[in-house]
């Protein structure tokens, strides 16, 4: 998926559409692409002379990454965090870096998703963790 056709399922716009390019592969599990450029809003002031990306934010592209797995659920409605559990962050993410999130489906309940996630620079695991969320 292009940046373009992931806004056909996500309801994210500029400046909080954190997901370059996406695609599901063939085991079942969705890859998310995203690129830090260096002039992202979450890089100002965070931190000045070392800008690094905040936790939080890539946790937001974990989860935009992982909401593609199930586009055919997603599309036209809201996604909304319900909890993050086991969540590791192993390196700092950087402007230049490339982050590829690998996400899989663990369960559904009702309008409740769960899902495990890996973030990756190169074959660095930058991220690790599980999260859920809700479709509103």
């Amino acid at each position: 998926m292009t940046r373009e056709e992931i806004k056909e399922v996500l309801p994210h716009r500029e400046p909080m559409l954190l997901v370059d390019e996406a695609h599901k592969n063939d085991d079942g599990t969705a890859t998310g692409v995203y690129t830090v450029r260096g002039d992202e809003f979450f890089l100002q002031g965070h931190f000045p002379d070392y800008p690094v990306v905040p936790g939080v934010i890539l946790c937001e592209m974990a989860a935009q990454s992982s909401c593609l797995l199930m586009a055919e659920k997603v599309r036209g409605k809201t996604t909304l965090y319900a909890g993050m559990n086991n969540v590791k962050f192993k390196q700092s993410v950087s402007a230049g870096d490339t982050v590829s999130f690998t996400c899989s489906h663990i369960r559904s309940l009702g309008a409740f998703h769960f899902i495990k996630a890996e973030g990756r620079v190169g074959d660095k695991i930058c991220l690790s963790g599980e999260f859920s969320f809700a479709l509103v």
